[in-house]
């Protein structure tokens, strides 16, 4: 499977979840369909050959959770759909599994984006909540504020 097709399954499959008011987040891999590292364990035991021949898709730059999942399976490449939404700080997942021998490839996709940035827009609590944020939906408003009064300063000067 070429990446555009595993990455528009993932996509599908996030549009799907959203569409039927859950968390838009699901991952593919070239194997089976998956959700997140559970669903990686719910496919129950695959020759090892199985995964280690694998690339995940996931429409999202893995959380710290999944990433361990990557590894723990030897799945050796990774297509992120997008990473601007959702990328720890400190460079998360995608920077471990680099250090770790993964290839990771961000496709930096307009839907995904789209897609990620409008669910975030319409449930902002939710999705802190999903990536145990909580308390950030008010740091961040005030971030972006002040970042906005920023820019117009240097607008006006």
């Amino acid at each position: 499977m070429d990446d555009a097709a595993g990455l528009a399954i993932a996509y599908e499959e996030t549009k799907k979840s959203y569409e039927e008011g859950g968390i838009p987040s699901k991952i593919t891999t070239t194997s089976f369909r998956n959700i997140e590292t559970a669903t990686l364990q719910n496919a129950g035991r695959l020759p090892a050959p199985t995964y280690s021949s694998s690339t995940i898709y996931t429409t999202l730059s893995p959380c710290d959770m999944c990433t361990g999942a990557i590894l723990l399976y030897k799945i050796p490449r990774v297509v992120i759909g997008e990473n601007r939404t959702f990328k720890p700080e400190n460079g998360g997942g995608e920077d471990y599994l680099r250090e770790r021998g993964v290839e990771v490839v961000v496709v930096d996709d307009e839907g995904c984006r789209g897609l990620m940035e409008r669910f975030v827009r319409e449930k902002p609590g939710v999705w802190w909540e999903d990536i145990c944020e909580v308390g950030e939906v008010g740091k961040r408003e005030e971030r972006e504020e002040g970042e906005e009064e920023e820019r117009e300063e240097e607008e006006e000067a």
